[in-house]
């Protein structure tokens, strides 16, 4: 895809930046400090969708397309946000194990007065793991800026996800396929 309209990504995610590299776009990194809270009432897809629009309406971009998102981890209907701490993400970590989980990432595409988002679902089926597992990964991986305390790109996809059903880069936190169809037609 040849974009010749600047791109900025509001995320620091690694793993976002990354994403947009592999896609080949250019783009630029700018963030804002954006209140993450929801309305109570809100399934998964939609608290992703309502986060990612939250964090686009505090871009004022005329000239350049703003990319963000908002991946949530989801089970048995409870949020599995970012762990506040250590013992947090072992709980997070203790309800995944043996499980399916879903992940849920909100996106929206803006330029001046045009606003579009949409999300993706992707079932994540994890192997039961150990106490000792748990805390292995937690000491070499340290998953405190990760929805559900994991990343897919690390020890936890690579030894513990037995299954994925849906988009392997939604579970990393930006499903790149339908971004970059949804790119196409927004420009």
């Amino acid at each position: 895809m040849l974009l010749n309209t600047p791109i900025i990504l509001a995320s620091k995610s690694p793993r976002r930046q990354e994403l947009l590299k592999l896609m080949g776009l250019n783009f630029k990194v700018e963030l804002k400090d954006v209140d993450e809270s929801y309305p109570e009432g809100l399934n998964p897809a939609e608290i992703s969708v309502y986060i990612s629009e939250k964090k686009a309406k505090s871009f004022k971009a005329e000239n350049e397309i703003v990319i963000t998102a908002d991946t949530i981890v989801a089970i048995d209907g409870e949020i599995l946000g970012k762990p506040n701490d250590r013992l947090h993400a072992q709980q997070m970590l203790q309800k995944l194990s043996g499980s399916a989980h879903e992940v849920y990432t909100g996106v929206t595409i803006v330029k001046g007065s045009k606003l579009y988002s949409f999300y993706d679902v992707t079932e994540v089926i994890c192997r039961v793991v150990t106490s000792e597992e748990i805390d292995f990964y937690i000491d070499n991986y340290k998953p405190y800026d990760k929805a559900g305390s994991y990343g897919v790109q690390d020890w936890w996809g690579v030894v513990v996800v037995e299954k994925i059903n849906g988009s392997y880069t939604n579970v990393m936190g930006l499903p790149t396929e339908k971004l970059y169809n949804e790119l196409q037609k927004f420009i």
